[in-house]
Order: structure tokens, then C-alpha cells, then sequence
């Protein structure tokens, strides 16, 4: 008699867990799939100029930009609604945008072959003049109900005489670039496109009033 009770405890031991078995095979079956890696974007130094960008004998130190916290992100922002900003999902910057715009100004300026030196502010360079930016604008934009963004930069640029530390000039550069369609890669090319505008106005104007406003 105990022989056949240990027998129909078994049996119904195995047909227990042969119940389970399925829903632990289930619970396997949802686990959550792995999201792809984010894709990376960087943009260009500028290295073309207007021909009358003078030549000069000093050398230039460079602050990095300022930025409000919402664009100081390597996330690519963009705004859909008058008091709201996001960003694009599946795409960043190499760097966040101020720091990756502070390595393309300096790219930029040795690029014009028109400086002795240009660096980081504050580095071993003793510096004649100081440039201090502000990012204020690094987003792209759909304007009134737009099927497609406009890109906007806008950079706001103090040129500083040392060591006086006085503030010789202060003027905003801004582009506005229409991107061609939705997809990020023209998204990205239209970025790039504003940027090199307003980077190439920044240099060249930073030249040009440094000589300027201190001859004689």
C-alpha cells in the first residue's frame, strides 16, 4: 500500500512541474529585445573665406561657449511647439554642442591661414585678444505647422583686448537653413550648412574688428 501512495505522489510531483514548464518557456519568450545603438553625427570646420579677411601678427584664445542646459547636450534638438523643446531620437551629436562647436571655431580660424595662433583661453598661449561666444540657438524648428524643419544657429560673439580685458565688440551671427526632407541625415547636412555660415561670419569679423577698432 505505501508503495503504490509513494507511486502516485511522484506522478502527480512530475505532472505538477511538466504544468510549469510551459510558462516558464512563455516567460522567456518576452523578454525585451535590445534597443540599437544610437547613431552618432558630427559636423564640419570651415575652410573657405571672403578674400579680404586680413592677415595678422597675434594670436587669440578662444573661451568655450556658453549655452543654455537644454542645448547643452550632445542630444539634437528640435522644436514643434512655441514653448517646447526635444530632441531626435536614435541620433547625437559626437559631443555635446557647445563643445563640439568651441573645437570647429578653432578648427575654422587655423583653417583661414589669416592667425599666427588661436587656442583654448586661459591655456599657455599668451593671447592679444579674447573671444567669448554664447550658443543661443542649435535647433531644428517646424514653424507653423511646417511639414519640414528649418535649421537654426545663432551665436553671439564678445571680442575682448588683453590683457585691458576690455570689450572691444559684441555682435550675434545667425543662419536659418530649410531642410529638404525629414530624414536626420538632412537634417544633419542642414546643421552643418548653418553652421559653416555662421562660423565663417564669425571669423572674419573677429579679424577684421580686431584690426579696426585698434589701429592707430
Amino acid at each position: 500500500m505505501s508503495q503504490d501512495r509513494s507511486e502516485i505522489s511522484r506522478r502527480r510531483l512530475l505532472a505538477g512541474t511538466g504544468a510549469l514548464l510551459p510558462v516558464a518557456l512563455a516567460g522567456c519568450s518576452i523578454l525585451p529585445t535590445p534597443r540599437p545603438p544610437e547613431q552618432l553625427y558630427r559636423l564640419s570646420p570651415k575652410s573657405t573665406f571672403d578674400a579680404d579677411i586680413p592677415t595678422v601678427d597675434w594670436q587669440l584664445g578662444l573661451e568655450p561657449p556658453i549655452a543654455p542646459s537644454g542645448l547643452n547636450s550632445a542630444r539634437i534638438a528640435v522644436i514643434r511647439g512655441e514653448l517646447t523643446m526635444d530632441y531626435y531620437s536614435g541620433a547625437k551629436w559626437i559631443d555635446t554642442a557647445p563643445s563640439m562647436v568651441y573645437r570647429l571655431l578653432i578648427e575654422s580660424f587655423e583653417n583661414s591661414g589669416k592667425i599666427v595662433g588661436v587656442g583654448r583661453s586661459g591655456a599657455s598661449l599668451r593671447n592679444d585678444f579674447e573671444l567669448r561666444t554664447e550658443l543661443r540657438e542649435f535647433q531644428a524648428e517646424y514653424v507653423e505647422g511646417a511639414s519640414v524643419p528649418t535649421v537654426r544657429v545663432r551665436i553671439n560673439c564678445k571680442l575682448i583686448k588683453k590683457p585691458q580685458r576690455i570689450i572691444l565688440a559684441s555682435k550675434p551671427f545667425e543662419a536659418v537653413v530649410e531642410v529638404s526632407d525629414n530624414r536626420i541625415e538632412s537634417i544633419v547636412k542642414s546643421f552643418d550648412l548653418a553652421l559653416g555660415k555662421v562660423m565663417r561670419k564669425i571669423v572674419g569679423w573677429t579679424l577684421k574688428s580686431a584690426v579696426e577698432l585698434t589701429a592707430g
